[in-house]
């Protein structure tokens, strides 16, 4: 894991114990952390602050929102979010089974059988994001993930409202 910068560490230090990095995307980085109050491992993705300054907050705000409505065994749930020391965030549980990209290069292919049980669980948390009038826009090996042995869908942040995307194809 990647050290933990001391803004990060002293902003949310009556809540969570940060631990390190887990890895970047587009428009956040993801920490391991402890939450204080539970004794629970999560994670805690944090919008970038140069994102923040140059491009604005509204689509990480906008995930956050769209993620703290969906509640399914298949997507990863929201637990907390907010903002502290001029740092956006939201807390999602640590789901230490992890991605699909990983289990791909460490086994390499999946029998027929995994596959198609993978493909059904992640296609049940799609189809409840869909029936809410959300698409997810982004479903890769990265963003599935696993939690006790079964597939759950993460990384909204390119999810948009089913209206918005039927009327901006991009």
């Amino acid at each position: 894991m990647l050290e933990v910068s001391p803004l990060l560490s002293a902003a949310l230090a009556d809540r969570y114990s940060v631990e390190g990095e887990l890895g970047q995307g587009g428009m956040a980085t993801v920490y391991l952390a402890e939450e204080r109050k539970h004794a629970r491992k999560v994670a805690i993705k944090v919008l970038r602050p140069e994102l923040s300054a140059s491009l604005g907050a509204e689509r990480f705000l906008r995930e956050i929102g769209i993620a703290a409505r969906l509640t399914h065994l298949h997507i990863v749930p929201l637990i907390d979010s907010g903002e502290s020391e001029g740092l956006l965030y939201y807390v999602s549980p640590c789901v230490p089974g992890g991605s699909l990209r990983e289990r791909l290069k460490r086994d390499g292919r999946l029998s027929v059988k995994d596959a198609l049980r993978i493909a059904q669980e992640i296609g049940m948390g799609l189809d409840y994001a869909h029936r809410n009038g959300f698409v997810h826009r982004d479903v890769k090996p990265e963003n599935i993930l696993f939690a006790d042995g079964h597939a759950v869908l993460a990384d909204f942040g390119n999810r948009a409202p089913v209206r918005a995307w039927c009327r901006n194809r991009d």
